[in-house]
């Protein structure tokens, strides 16, 4: 070990913890706290029927499949999954905090971070509501549907003369869940309503409230509250539960949070904070609010978001929109030579749905977002940094939804005190296989897995924070928002500083460059390789940006310099003369799977754009191709989504879409696919379980294959498939540069587009071999017509 100086002390970082949070304030996470009554409009603005995008089925969820056919709602912090049954319903409700689990920052003999639920922790439920209407058996009519144009679920069916509606929603501007049960034609509601623990514990009544707690060992204190008020009959709290009787409406809301906050040096937690206080304060406060105007509040602040974008990809034969979501999932497997267009739409718009309710001013989209069917997730329902994350945040600022990337930055923000204390005291013990040769560290990494409480586990990954920070920069490449570059500029210096520390020198074919110390290709081949392709290729990327925001902020420029010249000194990889790929390896041999579900020597192709159609030469391109080739059509729903993307971007439209339709394939005999309430399902051989990332990278290779964009560069339809050629219309696809883009089209060619400047000042506009630059100024817009 060299002479270095001790690194600080994790009080040192902890106090650093405070002046990241004063500093560099946190631009949307909300703590569970009291707040000011919303603004109420008069009336609901709903889109109607049959404007509005639904996805539906003719029965109710069976709750032994939950997690398969429960509908999702969430605000970005609650998250549920509603059943539906008329007379005996259920939601399983989540806090994107709930997690056990603390700092996990005791490595075991390997040099590792523990990896199980009590250390490192594991995402949980919060608790079930227990809906009971006795009478509602034996129902006609019955539909169940989740309407992403206004972001309801709603059940429908009629009992007798009566037609009664249940609409089940998570607001965020009230912060709650509210269930909303009304009819038509002298019908009545007598029933009851509750929680239910998932960790023993036991529902109380009181206040006009029945409530749920509990706290857990490293300190997080939680709590779900119920209640409920009616238009006519009556209500009131027996024992545990809430009862209405004779009620022509009913209206129940549910509340539930708690204390976590995020700020290192109080170990993430609110000591003092009571959250069954603050439950009941906001249930009772929407409870006093009427139906009507509860649901205007949430559809009003919902639409706000989701009509950024619309998407028309053609039209559907009546016979495909007859069909109910899961036998038509079924029907375009079993036909794949029919298209369906508008089901390929409504996956599209799905995915922007969980966006909006599962990303926002909380905690990031995890491995399965909000929505659990138990407190035992595969992988503890984690982040995971060598691609899932980094997926699941590849679509909001392509769909119209920039806002709802904040939620990822504010995160890493909030862990970096804690992953840089426990880089340097940690990374370069003497067990990890993956430390520093050079016996220098500085900066912070994180490993491949992540907790909320600064905490880490599996095993070290020295490439995670690279690949982190340019999910970061890709935001300021569509917003061109200075402020928020000036907020994540910490990580951006901090990983820099990280490998400045990690980079040795080899001679490569004759020459000496710099590469990546002992590392692993996530997550196959030689787990001591150095200079892989995969961390060549970020870390190009990470330099690059960070040499970019120095000049942008006018900070550090000489460090910028610094690391400017490392990244003009770094190996960047070769197509091997063995296989005709792009090398994953130093070595030109296939040192892995060869149909390994990770695309990660490509990550400088896509996500990455080091390697571009238009740029690279002939042989490397050629490289890439053959890499996917051998890679194969055919893998996990986030793996079809990577590999659709990468052929998007080499103008393949045939199989960029066959990829699509592969993610699109229904779940059966627990197998990969598309379940019927359209989560994306992961097969583990004897069962499935949700993995959120699919649901997100799919349409973000939808878009790619309707614009490609990076600064100084937007083409049109680069892979438009024929089964969405006929005709179209996409509104406010975001694209890099800093503008937005409206596309019509017929018969494969772009017949209309109008580009918006959101920051972005210069690009050049494509489309086949038409060419035109543009300039505006911020908020300007023009229109063009390719020919």
């Amino acid at each position: 070990m060299s002479n270095l100086p001790l690194p600080p002390s994790r009080r040192t970082f902890l106090k650093l913890g405070g002046a990241v949070g004063a500093g560099l304030a946190l631009s949307g996470f909300r703590p569970f706290t009291a707040q000011a009554a919303p603004a109420r409009p008069a009336t609901a603005d709903l889109v109607g029927e049959p404007a509005a995008t639904t996805l539906w089925h003719p029965a109710p969820a069976a709750e032994e499949h939950v997690i398969e056919q429960g509908l999702p709602i969430g605000n970005g912090r609650i998250g549920g999954l509603v059943g539906g049954d008329p007379a005996a319903d259920f939601v399983y409700l989540t806090d994107a905090s709930v997690w056990t689990g603390t700092l996990n920052d005791e490595l075991d003999s390997d040099g590792q971070f523990p990896y199980e639920r009590v250390q490192f922790g594991t995402f949980g439920l919060l608790a079930k509501v227990r809906l009971k209407i006795p009478g509602h058996t034996g129902v006609s009519g019955y539909r169940r549907a989740l309407d992403l144009s206004n972001g309801l679920v709603t059940a429908t069916y009629g009992v007798g003369s009566a037609k009664y509606r249940r609409e089940v929603y998570a607001s965020h501007p009230d912060d709650v869940v509210v269930i909303r049960l009304s009819q038509q034609g002298g019908g009545s509601y007598t029933g009851s309503v509750t929680l239910e623990g998932t960790r023993g514990e036991t529902a109380t009544a009181g206040d006009g409230v029945v409530s749920l707690g509990g706290k857990f060992d490293n300190g997080l204190k939680y709590a779900s509250v119920v209640t409920a008020a009616s238009r006519g009959g009556r209500v009131a709290v027996n024992g545990t539960e809430v009862t209405f009787t004779g009620c022509a409406e009913v209206v129940i809301v549910v509340c539930g949070g708690t204390n976590y906050v995020p700020d290192a040096a109080r170990d993430y937690l609110d000591a003092g904070a009571d959250p069954s206080t603050v439950a009941t304060g906001k249930a009772k406060a929407s409870a006093a609010a009427s139906g009507t105007a509860l649901l205007a509040t949430h559809v009003r602040d919902y639409r706000r978001l989701y009509d950024r974008m619309t998407v028309d990809l053609g039209r559907s034969r009546d016979s495909q929109r007859a069909l109910d979501s899961w036998s038509r999932l079924t029907a375009r497997h079993n036909d794949p030579g029919t298209p369906d267009p508008e089901l390929e739409a409504s996956y599209l718009q799905f995915g922007r749905y969980l966006v909006i309710t599962g990303s926002r001013d909380s905690l990031p989209i995890s491995l399965q977002g909000l929505w659990l069917n138990n407190n035992t997730p595969d992988w503890m329902s984690d982040y995971h940094t060598d691609i899932n994350i980094q997926m699941n945040y590849w679509l909001p600022d392509r769909a119209g939804l920039s806002s709802s990337f904040a939620a990822l930055a504010d995160y890493c923000l909030a862990q970096l005190p804690s992953w840089s204390d426990t880089t340097q005291r940690l990374f370069n013990d003497p067990r990890n296989r993956f430390r520093n040769s050079s016996g220098k560290i500085a900066g912070w990494a994180v490993a491949f897995s992540t907790n909320i409480y600064g905490g880490s586990g599996w095993w070290w990954h020295p490439g995670g924070n690279a690949w982190l920070c340019n999910n970061l920069w890709d935001h300021y490449a569509f917003t061109q928002d200075r402020d928020y570059l000036a907020r994540i500029y910490p990580l951006l210096k901090g990983a820099c500083e990280f490998w400045e520390s990690r980079l040795i020198e080899m001679t490569v074919d004759g020459k000496v460059v710099l590469v990546d110390d002992a590392d692993w290709s996530p997550e196959h081949g030689p787990q001591d390789a150095k200079g892989n392709t995969y961390s060549q290729e970020i870390v190009h990327n990470l330099f690059g940006h960070y040499r970019e925001a120095t000049e942008l902020l006018g900070r550090d420029r000489a460090y910028g310099r610094t690391i400017s010249g490392l990244q003009a000194r770094l190996h960047l990889p070769a197509v091997s003369p063995v296989t005709g790929w792009l090398q994953e390896w130093l070595s030109p041999d296939n040192l892995g799977e060869t149909a390994h579900r990770h695309l990660s020597p490509l990550i400088g192709f896509f996500p990455g754009d080091r390697i571009t159609t238009d740029t690279a030469p002939p042989e490397l391109l050629d490289g890439v191709r053959n890499l996917l080739i051998a890679r194969g059509m055919d893998s996990f729903g986030w793996g079809c989504a990577w590999r659709s993307s990468c052929w998007a971007r080499l103008k393949d439209a045939d199989r960029a879409y066959q990829l699509l339709l592969t993610v699109l394939r229904p779940s059966v005999n627990n197998g990969n696919g598309t379940a019927a309430n359209f989560f994306d399902m992961y097969s583990q051989g004897s069962y499935t379980i949700f993995q959120i990332d699919a649901n997100l990278g799919a349409p973000t290779a939808m878009l790619e294959m309707l614009l490609y964009s990076r600064p100084g560069v937007i083409e049109f339809l680069p892979a438009l498939p024929s089964a969405w050629a006929d005709s179209g219309r996409v509104t406010g696809i975001g694209a890099r540069g800093g503008f937005e883009v409206d596309l019509e089209w017929r018969g494969g060619k772009v017949t209309r587009a109008t580009v918006r400047s959101v920051g972005g000042t210069e690009t050049e506009l494509r489309a086949g071999s038409w060419r035109r630059k543009i300039k505006l100024r911020p908020h300007e817009s023009v229109t063009v017509t390719p020919h």
